[in-house]
């Protein structure tokens, strides 16, 4: 899953306003074996202000409809929480909704019922765009294996059918490191669940807590060594900005992970 950015202020530095500029990076993207585009037009970081649902709107529909229009278009995926974009976005034929607002209640997940969409739940605590650096857990693992059954229940009881789930656990999102870093060290027990696991770890903050980087864009490494971390655990998707690096770094690890042949040599 590669990430377009149309807003200029991500974390990563690699947003744009321009939709030309962004259909440019998408493109380069598929090119280089990305099977979905993540757009999101409103950066996460809870250190900006919030943008208006119209505003949002107005950036996504463009791009958007451009990419759909390609002779081969990708799976597209929208990044958003608010219900108002999630009305006016899915019926352009989005094929994932990327919900970043843990799911508070059930909007998101009928409109994705109604619009045959797949649903991404991800793991956070709170308000999207409100700082959560002083969240703790007494067990991580509890409460995130008590989330998802509760949030998946719900979309599933509004309409969604459970196999067009898909689950993140929210790296990053009101976790600190060490949350992070069993996550990551303990990510098969997802599997429970029998559905897609998304790990968006791309340039992420742990990767540069652990590492001492703190420009996100030099984090590449890092995001390649999570990657094989995650792939050993059963993430089947990855959110990325470099997709060329990520896609060399699975096609190398597909077949080493594979078990050798026990046929006998001819």
């Amino acid at each position: 899953m590669g990430i377009v950015n149309i807003n200029d202020d991500s974390f990563s530095g690699d947003g744009t306003l321009d939709t030309d500029k962004a259909l440019a990076r998408a493109r380069e993207m598929i090119a280089a074996g990305a099977d979905m585009i993540d757009v999101g037009a409103e950066s996460a970081r809870t250190n900006r202000e919030a943008i208006s649902a119209s505003a949002e709107i107005a950036r996504l529909t463009p791009f958007v409809t451009a990419l759909k229009s390609d002779p081969r278009p990708p799976l597209i995926s929208v990044n958003t929480w608010r219900p108002e974009v999630t009305r006016e976005i899915l019926p352009l034929g989005i094929d994932l909704l990327n919900d970043i607002g843990a799911l508070p209640d059930d909007s998101n997940a009928r409109l994705c019922a109604k619009h045959a969409c797949a649903l991404l739940i991800m793991h956070s605590v709170g308000r999207p765009k409100v700082s959560h650096t002083g969240q703790g857990y007494q067990d991580v693992w509890s409460a995130l294996l008590s989330f998802f059954q509760e949030k998946i229940e719900l979309a599933v009881a509004a309409g969604v059918p459970r196999d067009g789930i898909v689950i993140d656990p929210g790296i990053d999102f009101a976790k600190q490191r060490d949350d992070n870093l069993t996550i990551f060290r303990e990510l098969g027990r997802l599997q429970a669940f029998g559905l897609p696991v998304l790990l968006p770890v791309s340039r992420k903050t742990v990767i540069g807590e652990v590492l001492g980087i703190d420009a996100p864009a030099a984090r590449d490494a890092g995001t390649v060594a999570c990657i094989a971390a995650g792939l050993r655990r059963g993430a089947q998707i990855f959110r990325v900005h470099n997709v060329a690096a990520a896609v060399e770094a699975i096609r190398v690890l597909d077949p080493i992970s594979r078990k050798p042949s026990t046929s006998a040599p001819a």
